[in-house]
Formats: structure tokens, sequence, C-alpha cells
């Protein structure tokens, strides 16, 4: 496996590394300034890390999207390129909803991109994208599209609500095809660490006939981890009974090697046509104040292999980690 420049890229949360059919990698990942979106592009995956980026849109200053431009992804999907989002509202800055962005042609690194609204709910579901709902992905299998997100649900009753993870099948790159379906709520101890019960940030990956579905659970500090779902790639994918969760998380936080609260992942093959993940974590463990306020959490390869049972495991070479100088940055109070 190549060697990755570790971190790949400083202060950037939530990260997202899509290969194009052109050969090209395209990044994105959450802003620590929680105000714009951006992407960069480079011909291999190191080249990510100097790659000057594109503001490709900025929040509104007031309304819907003025708050909380959180994780990213880019897709092509449907033959267009889209960029889907999390954003919060002003005022009611925790009224966080999906977007998606959509380029007006085929270079996202040049062309127009425009807005194109919230997300939308398959007619007669009234429940999608009603409350905190962010971390959107999708996938295409068996000639399907298939639409993954983080939702919460809560009564007034209850001081935090639950986030589990939801999935339906689109009929646009904007709009749910199907009802959604319950694909993952927080069932075990390591789902509901930190004082927040929560399922988040999925990311898919295909290997020898399955479907896994990494997911990041509990609060955002140390005990942040990552579980796995996993299906048959014939399976109906909206049927909650074709997926499996594992018991305990496959991923988690490693004090020897200063890999503190690991999380929102995605899956993409590396320079040498193996498989690699792109991660953020932090190296340390306490966090003064507000960890929104701590944006240390930076973007990292880590390796992954398969296991006897065919599924995926994260692997980090102590030898690489951390071979790229690198300041923390002083943590600061935004969005007040």
């Amino acid at each position: 496996m190549a060697t990755y420049d570790s971190p790949l890229a400083f202060q950037r949360a939530d990260p997202y590394l899509y290969k194009h059919t052109d050969g090209k990698y395209y990044f994105t990942a959450t802003c620590p300034q929680y105000d714009r979106i951006e992407i960069r592009c480079a011909d291999t995956v190191n080249g990510i890390r100097t790659a000057a980026a594109r503001v490709v849109w900025r929040k509104h200053s007031h309304g819907a999207m003025a708050c909380h431009i959180w994780a990213p992804e880019i897709h092509f999907i449907m033959g267009k390129w889209v960029i889907y989002f999390a954003a919060g509202h002003k005022p009611g800055k925790w009224k966080i909803r999906p977007y998606a962005l959509i380029c007006k042609g085929n270079d996202p690194m040049k062309d127009a991109w425009e807005e194109a609204g919230m997300l939308q709910a398959a007619d007669g579901d009234p429940y999608p994208f009603t409350n905190f709902s962010l971390d959107t992905t999708v996938f295409e299998q068996n000639g399907r599209w298939y639409i993954i997100w983080a939702q919460k649900f809560g009564t007034p009753e209850v001081e935090k609500d639950i986030s589990n993870l939801y999935i339906a099948e689109l009929a646009t790159p904007t709009k749910l095809k199907t009802f959604h379906v319950l694909l993952s709520t927080p069932d075990y101890d390591w789902e509901r660490d930190g004082g927040f019960w929560v399922n988040e940030a999925p990311a898919i990956l295909k290997h020898d006939g399955k479907i896994y579905c990494a997911f990041s659970a509990s609060a955002t500090g140390a005990c942040y981890c990552i579980g796995l779902l996993r299906a048959d790639q014939n399976a109906d994918l909206i049927d909650p009974r074709s997926w499996s969760k594992d018991r305990y998380p496959v991923f988690s936080t490693n004090a020897a090697l200063k890999v503190y609260g690991p999380g929102h992942n995605c899956f993409v093959e590396g320079d040498d046509g193996e498989q690699i993940a792109l991660m953020h974590f932090r190296n340390y463990e306490k966090i003064h104040g507000d960890p929104l306020d701590d944006h240390n959490r930076h973007a990292h390869v880590v390796k992954v292999e398969y296991g006897e049972d065919g599924a995926p495991k994260f692997v980090i070479d102590p030898a690489s980690l951390y071979n790229v100088p690198f300041e923390n940055e002083k943590q600061k109070n935004i969005n007040a």
C-alpha cells in the first residue's frame, strides 16, 4: 500500500473523498468556520493535502442554510454532480436539515453550482427530514439508487432525542421514491456513550457479494467510534431484516497511538488500487468547553483489510501515523 500523508487534511472533520471515472480524486469536508462548502481535486490521494480549495457555496445570512454547514459529500449520481450537506437555520441553529447543491456542468471544479433545496420525502411519507437530520450518503445497487441518513426522533418529555439511521430508495438525487425505513438505532452501550444515543455518518462499502455500512456512534469526543451493518448485495435493502449489526464497534479510540474519537469515515480506492478509508480523529483526549469549538479532528487515511468472514477491518500503520507536521488550532467560540 502507498504511504499516505497523516493528517491528509488539517482541521477537516467529516471528510469525504470520491474517486471519479476520470481517475481524479474529489475531496470535501466540514470547514472549521461552518460557513461554506469547498472542494479539492487531485490526481493522487496525497495530492489532496496541498490542492487548492474551490469554494462552491457560502451560507446564507439568515433563514435556512445560515449556520452549522456540516458534513458535505460529493457524488456523481444519475448523471449529475451533487453535493449533499447539512445546515442549520438562523434563528434556530439546531434546526439542522439536509440540502443539496447540483453542478450545472460536467466539471465540478470550474462549473457553477446551484442550490437544489432541502431533500424531499416520498409522496405520502410525513416523517423524513422533519427533525434534526444530517449525514446523507447515497449509493447505487442493481440499478437502483439508495439514500441513508441520520435523523433524530423523540418526544417533548425527553431531554435528548435519539439519532437513528434511515434508508430509502431515491426517485431523483433530491427526492425519495419509497417511504423511509429504520435501518439502525443505538442498541448497545458503545452507541450511547458520552451522554448521547447516536447512530450517524453512514458509509457504504461493497465487497465479495456483501454491502457494508459503517457508521459512527456516541458523542463526538473520545467515545466516538465506528460500527458496522451488513447485508447481501441481492437482498431487499429497504427491508430492515436484510441487515445485521455487529455486536461491538469495529474501530474505536486507541490511546497508545493517540487516536481519539475516530469516525465519520468514507471508503475509496487508493492510489495502488487498494481499499482505504478516510476518517477524522483527534490526537488528544480531553476537550475543553463545547466540542463544536474544537476543530482539531484532522482527516486521516486508514488502511482497510478483510477478515475471514469478508468484513472490512480498519488498520493503522503506526509508522505512517502523524508523518506530516501539523499544529492543533486553539479552540474558539463560533456560531454563538
